[in-house]
């Protein structure tokens, strides 16, 4: 066989080999087209009937029949998230996704000395939803808006009292207390449910959580929601005021919820997530599920969600600053 015949050969072989291998490297397209190839984990910070949890299990069953393979909903609640996350983190699979609030884990750095994670291997993939976050009082304050909180909050130094649902929450409203200039005590719980109760009797009076959490006792007209922190108002209770609109810029943030990879998952894999995050989104029966938990449908891809994950971010380092990096007392 002569030296052109032998080296074309060569050459063919060479070509044909590398287009094989660029097929099944991860970074590749066609591996992105092909997962996934096994069954789907997601893992949930919160327990089952949370908004998260059935937001999850509405966008499992959309993406199930999308991907032709079965996703799976585990709720590993406890330990402020830390138990889902290490779960997530300790699988080292792609097939494996954390669901989560960003709120569960944006102050993380600020109320332990050492975390048993490196938060920079939450992979953002994309972001799924807004929960609604309601300033809450008790219907028996007698208060109909934030600035009635505040004249009457000034009026009576330190005999109100107050508590949020995470830590992230808790140097938010620390912060809105400190940049109006208010004493408010702060009350720890670890139960909502018990923070629920004592703010429908009165006990408490300023309650920060997910819509969702304070929902039946605003039905029964026990509680009264001042204001909600996000961007923009709430399908579920369209008639309560934004934070900003009532003049608190300070209080103003997004609950966001979203989908995380693990450390290697490529760039094509969470594009391939997202888009399919955003097509399941656009079905108006889940989003009126969705909406009928508290939760605003916010699709958005990796890059979107990172940036507000990184705002978030940003906000809590502000607010921790002015508390000496130490957890709101």
């Amino acid at each position: 066989m002569s030296s052109p015949v032998k080296a074309g050969l060569a050459v063919s072989t060479l070509i044909a080999a590398t287009l094989a291998l660029s097929a099944l490297l991860p970074g590749s397209r066609a591996a992105a087209d092909a997962w996934p190839n096994r069954p789907v984990r997601f893992i949930v910070t919160l327990g089952p009937g949370s908004g998260v949890d059935i937001g999850a299990r509405l966008f499992a069953d959309k993406l199930s029949a999308r991907w032709g393979q079965p996703v799976v909903v585990e709720n590993r609640p406890g330990g402020d998230g830390m138990v889902a996350i290490s779960s997530f983190l300790s699988a080292h699979d792609d097939h494996t996704l954390l669901v989560s609030p960003v709120s569960s884990f944006t102050a993380h750095p600020y109320f332990h000395d050492k975390l048993p994670y490196d938060p920079q291997d939450l992979i953002p993939i994309a972001r799924i939803s807004k929960t609604v976050v309601a300033v809450s009082v008790p219907a028996s304050l007698n208060v109909n808006s934030l600035k009635e909180l505040e004249a009457l909050a000034r009026a009576k130094p330190d005999q109100l009292n107050w508590t949020t649902a995470t830590g992230f929450t808790d140097f938010v409203f620390a912060g809105f207390l400190h940049t109006v200039g208010l004493k408010m005590a702060k009350v720890p719980y670890k139960n909502p449910a018990g923070a629920v109760t004592d703010l429908a009797s009165g006990t408490i009076q300023v309650y920060m959580p997910a819509y969702a959490i304070v929902r039946p006792q605003v039905e029964a007209g026990t509680v009264k929601v001042l204001a909600v922190t996000n961007h923009e108002r709430a399908p579920a209770i369209p008639n309560v005021p934004t934070a900003v609109e009532e003049g608190y810029p300070s209080l103003e943030f997004d609950g966001l919820v979203g989908l995380f990879g693990p450390p290697g998952i490529t760039d094509d894999v969470r594009a391939k997530i997202a888009e399919d995050i955003r097509t399941a989104a656009a079905d108006p029966e889940l989003v009126k599920r969705l909406t009928q938990t508290g939760q605003i449908v916010s699709p958005g891809n990796a890059a979107e969600f990172a940036a507000s994950i990184a705002q978030q971010r940003a906000q809590v380092a502000a607010v921790a600053k002015l508390f000496g990096n130490k957890p709101v007392q």
